[in-house]
């Protein structure tokens, strides 16, 4: 089997490295040009180039343009027999339809729930206790192809969408595994998606984080743990941004937005219920326990979040 494999992030990592060890170590990754990052701006690759690297792929490519018709003629020369895409850019018809058998996407949602850049934020925003992946068969239209598996898995009652993602990301690495499987086997039954029954999973932006105090308390609770640790949920104190990366429902009531306790306990009244927090990050400084917050940020229960 001729396989290309094309991702960038960590979140892809997991399907490259099962797929190596099951046996089929592609002939080439496909990964996100390398980019300056950190305070030092230095020059890093992405998470797939090192364990491309390390793994030994004959041929890495870093395209700065899938839609480059140079990238589709060095896709073609490969001779691909299947393609297999984890979180990275959206293909052209010209590139995906080079692979024999197939080029198929792993997906962090139950498709086609969540269809979109960021299903597993929005399966906890939206409070769902179950979650899973999806292998599906590429066509023009995003997310919206032929499902050949799926695999569920649970959401804790307080799991962050960053414990869901580390989850998920080995539950999507044994799915890509099994779909090349079945490809190779013929036995890949590709399925056609509900579409009436689609749900959007938009990309999340900055604005997206603000808490409503004025929702019930289970709604911000689901709304911060979704969201963290990235972009991460996030509220102003005056005029001072406050990043809240965890927290769980609580007792007691007031105004939405009023300080309940700030003591030990950092309690924040909702529309219904409350909520305490018990991570928080002051802009500009680093991530603390709530007890840690309130010993160097003193809140009155005069005071009051997001208002």
């Amino acid at each position: 089997m001729r396989i290309i494999f094309m991702g960038t992030p960590d979140f892809a990592v997991p399907s490259l490295w099962y797929l190596a060890e099951a046996g089929y170590l592609p002939i080439a990754v496909v990964t996100g040009p390398d980019r300056r990052r950190g305070r030092g701006q230095k020059l890093q690759p992405t998470a797939v180039k090192k364990a491309a690297l390390e793994l030994g792929v004959p041929t890495l490519l870093q395209p700065e343009s899938v839609k480059d018709p140079a990238f589709a003629e060095s896709i073609a020369a490969l001779e691909c027999d299947v393609m297999v895409v984890v979180a990275f850019k959206i293909l052209p018809p010209a590139v995906f339809t080079q692979a024999k058998l197939g080029a198929f996407n792993l997906h962090g949602s139950l498709l086609p729930k969540y269809r979109g850049a960021a299903p597993i934020n929005s399966a906890i925003m939206n409070g769902d206790t179950e979650t899973g992946v999806t292998t599906f068969f590429l066509q023009a239209k995003v997310d919206t192809g032929n499902m050949i598996l799926q695999k569920t898995m649970s959401i804790g009652p307080n799991e962050t969408a960053g414990e869901v993602h580390d989850r998920i990301m080995v539950l999507g690495a044994e799915a890509v595994v099994e779909t090349v499987q079945r490809i190779e086997a013929g036995t890949a039954v590709a399925v056609p998606q509900d579409d009436s029954e689609a749900t959007p999973a938009p990309k999340i932006f900055k604005e997206d984080g603000r808490i409503d105090w004025s929702a019930e308390a289970s709604v911000v609770h689901n709304h911060i743990r979704g969201l963290s640790p990235y972009p991460g949920a996030w509220t102003l104190h005056n005029d001072t941004m406050l990043k809240i990366y965890r927290a769980q429902v609580a007792e007691g009531y007031g105004e939405p937005g009023s300080i309940v306790k700030a003591d030990q306990r950092f309690v924040v009244a909702a529309g219904t219920g409350a909520i305490e927090i018990l991570e928080v990050q002051q802009q500009g400084r680093r991530r603390l326990k709530a007890a840690d917050f309130l010993r160097g940020y003193p809140l009155g229960l005069d005071d009051a979040l997001g208002v």
